[in-house]
């Protein structure tokens, strides 16, 4: 390709309205374009990058047996209404109506569609395993969206979807799909942790997501140094506290902490330990009737230690909470605590509330928490003698760097992410409310097992500018950039051998299958190299006349400080031997 017959439009600021490095960069870059709130057009240099993480992710995905097919964007919804995820889903979900009124969705995914689709063409289980994938747009409505194609609402997708006879097969296929996509993020170049996650509201038990190491990142990815243990933040543990617990040593007082309502402020006063107080966080869950109005609300009282935060998933996966909760409100704490939020505990309430007290806490002794009176806290707490040992005992807390592996070979650390692929073994939450069976070695009818397998091929590129840039612009890793090789030579129109050489070389390196440009555009030598080291391509050679007239011309790969000169003769071959394949 030669520049002048391509599109490149870079800018010397970004966009008011870009946030992260990636939105900045890439606009500045020219790579995309933004149409509406999160809805962005892929320029040339842009596509060509998607085109290249689509190639990636299509050759691996043949390569690990699935078969490619390309599903509607636009969907009736009586799919959806047969897994009740089009009355569950929230205004994510963009829904709209035909000219006949009949209600259809813009695809943010397609469990439905594919299921619909196996239940009609697979019959027998000699028919299985199999798994069927696509690469294509999807939309979600986001509240917020925000930082370019990291959070946009339409970008595209890459997911697949496998179907087996019973969960011991389909937990194969996941395994099949985990080892094709440590395939796919090596080949990118990327520094990526795969981590075990909460599988949301996909649905399903078993599931990894696929991160990005970058400092940018949203998510917090929690792994050992000295093992193999990883999580995200919602999934991650630490290692289970042992017991005994402790005597007490000190007597229950009631203590004046006038104006101290957070246990940072009251530790502080005391002189302790934060990690000596509790937290009181106050839920409510509410039981509908037929309809939807509120017959019965529970109150719950959790218990973490004031240096600990509360894990929204683990929480939503307890007993009598896993249906859905909520915050209670300053009346309904009121009402049972005879309080303020600020002085809250466990010890003289007005009310009964269901008590859940972390693990950690279920072996603290001498402990502070509110006396559920204004100003005032309790110290010297203890298990049996100043209150009932609890009933009900879980981990509702994010872990903290430092903790102790579950797998209790070393310290737990935690580095931002960028989440770029999940995979998951669904069961049957699709196919079963859908009927989609098989004939099994019996002939009787079982549902099919399922997996889900998704990659964010527009987030992709974004996700690895964020970990791979400097004050210059973007440094893509070879098998992703836009060109891998860019000649610049140094005005062509002044020195025909400059020319010529540039020819030569490019007509060389497209020979040998080099995804290379030509810079023929006649820009100065500053303006072009600016361009080409915002836009990030990872090697550049520069022809100039008075390295010619030495019988050399410049090698500089994007991270080097300085170039090095070659002779002539052997840059095609230097370069060549640079490209990582």
């Amino acid at each position: 390709m030669k520049a002048s017959q391509f599109f490149i439009s870079t800018l010397k600021e970004a966009p008011a309205d870009a946030e992260v490095v990636s939105h900045k960069l890439m606009m500045r870059a020219g790579m995309i374009k933004k149409l509406g709130a999160g809805i962005y057009t892929l320029m040339p240099l842009g596509l060509r990058v998607v085109r290249k993480v689509e190639a990636i992710v299509r050759e691996e995905m043949n390569r690990a047996g699935a078969v490619e097919l390309s599903m509607p964007v636009v969907q009736p919804a009586e799919l959806w209404q047969e897994t009740g995820r089009f009355e569950t889903n929230g205004p994510e979900l963009l829904r709209l109506k035909d000219r006949h009124d009949r209600d259809f969705v813009i695809q943010p995914t397609s469990e439905e569609v594919v299921t619909d689709i196996a239940r009609q063409e697979i019959r027998s289980y000699k028919q299985l395993p199999r798994n069927f994938y696509q690469i294509q747009s999807k939309f979600r409505d986001e509240r917020r969206p925000r930082f370019g194609l990291m959070r946009g609402r339409e970008f595209i997708m890459k997911d697949a979807y496998s179907f087996d006879r019973d969960l011991d097969a389909a937990k194969a296929s996941y395994q099949v799909m985990a080892a094709a996509y440590r395939r796919i993020f090596d080949r990118f170049g990327l520094r990526y942790r795969a981590v075990a996650a909460d599988s949301g509201a996909i649905g399903g038990d078993v599931s990894e997501e696929f991160q990005v190491i970058a400092a940018t990142g949203e998510d917090a990815i929690v792994y050992c140094p000295d093992s193999d243990y990883a999580a995200n933040m919602e999934k991650a543990q630490a290692l289970a506290p042992s017991g005994p617990r402790q005597m007490p040593t000190q007597a229950l007082t009631k203590t004046a902490t006038p104006g101290k309502s957070t246990c940072q402020e009251v530790a502080e006063l005391l002189g302790l330990p934060l990690k000596n107080t509790v937290k009181s966080l106050v839920l409510a869950t509410d039981q509908l009737n037929d309809y939807e109005e509120v017959v019965k609300t529970q109150i719950w009282l959790l218990l973490l230690r004031g240096d600990h935060d509360m894990n929204e998933v683990k929480v939503s996966k307890l007993p009598g909470l896993d249906a859905g909760f909520r915050f209670a409100t300053v009346a309904e704490i009121e009402d049972h605590f005879g309080c303020l939020p600020g002085y809250l505990g466990p010890i003289g309430l007005k009310k009964p509330v269901q008590i859940v007290v972390d693990r950690e806490v279920a072996l603290m002794h001498d402990w502070i928490c509110g006396a559920n009176e204004a100003d005032y806290h309790l110290t010297g707490v203890n298990w049996g003698r100043d209150l009932p040992q609890p009933d009900l005992v879980a981990d509702l807390r994010n872990v903290v760097e430092g903790d102790l592996s579950p797998d209790g070979k070393g310290l737990l650390a935690i580095e931002r992410g960028i989440e770029i692929g999940h995979i998951f073994v669904l069961g049957t939450k699709y196919s079963q409310p859908m009927n989609a069976t098989f004939l099994d070695v019996n002939g009787k009818p079982q549902f099919m097992e399922m997996g889900c397998y998704g990659i964010g091929i527009t987030r992709l590129p974004a996700a690895a500018i964020e970990q791979n840039h400097d004050e210059r612009g973007i440094i893509w890793p070879d098998a992703l950039a836009p060109f891998t090789v860019v000649l610049c030579p140094i005005t062509p129109e002044r020195f025909p051998a400059v020319k010529a050489a540039a020819d030569k070389l490019y007509e060389e390196l497209l020979a040998a299958g080099v995804d290379v440009i030509l810079d023929d555009r006649g820009e100065r030598p500053g303006a072009m190299f600016a361009d080409w080291e915002l836009i990030g391509v990872p090697h550049r050679v520069t022809i100039g006349d008075r390295g010619l007239k030495a019988g050399e011309v410049e090698y500089q790969q994007r991270r080097d400080v300085a170039p090095t000169a070659v002779p002539v003769a052997e840059i095609s071959q230097f370069v060549q031997a640079r490209l990582k394949v």
